[in-house]
C-alpha cells in the first residue's frame, strides 16, 4: 500500500478499477481505512472479498458503467456490482447501511488486502436487519502475516 494503515488523508479521491480496467472509478473512503471489513454470509463468504465504505455520492463510475452487471439475492436489498468481462466484485451498495458502499480493497490503486494485518469479520449469517437489537456482530478476524523468505518472489 503506498499510505501508512493509520492514513493521514482519509478523505482523498482515490482511483479504483476491475482486473481488466474496464470499470474505472473514483472514491472517497467514509470513514478511511476503519470501516475494512469482511462478511461471513453465504454470498461474502464466497466472494472472499474485503472491503472499505464509501458513501453512495461519494463513488463515481468513470468508464464502463455498461459492463457493470448486478447481483441479488434473499432480500434482495442488497446490490452487488461486478464487471462483466473479468469478473472481479468493484462495490455494493449496503443492506446494512443503505447509503453506503462496500468497495473491493483490491480494486484501489496502491491498497491490497494483505496491507491488513487484521481485518474484522462482520457476522453475516444472521443479518443486523434480521436481529431484534439491529447491531452489527463481529464474528471473528481474519489475519495475515507475510511470509519475510517469500518476499521478493514473482
Amino acid at each position: 500500500m503506498t499510505q501508512d494503515p493509520s492514513e493521514p488523508d482519509p478523505g482523498a479521491v482515490r482511483h479504483a478499477a476491475c482486473h481488466c480496467g474496464t470499470v474505472r472509478f473514483t472514491l472517497r473512503l467514509a470513514d478511511g481505512l476503519r470501516s475494512v471489513r469482511r462478511c461471513n454470509c453465504s454470498y461474502c463468504r464466497m466472494r472472499g472479498a474485503v472491503a472499505v465504505s464509501a458513501n453512495l455520492a461519494d463513488i463515481e463510475v468513470l468508464q464502463g458503467r455498461e459492463a457493470l452487471t448486478l447481483y441479488r439475492f434473499n432480500t434482495g436489498e442488497a446490490r452487488h456490482y461486478f464487471c462483466a468481462r473479468c469478473g472481479i466484485y468493484t462495490f455494493h451498495q449496503r443492506r446494512s447501511v443503505p447509503h453506503q458502499y462496500g468497495v473491493n480493497v483490491a480494486c484501489i490503486e496502491g491498497m491490497s488486502p494483505f496491507d491488513f494485518a487484521e481485518v474484522p469479520v462482520l457476522e453475516g449469517r444472521s443479518h443486523p436487519k434480521d436481529r431484534p437489537d439491529g447491531k452489527s456482530r463481529i464474528a471473528g478476524w481474519l489475519r495475515y502475516r507475510a511470509n519475510p523468505e517469500a518476499h521478493g518472489e514473482s
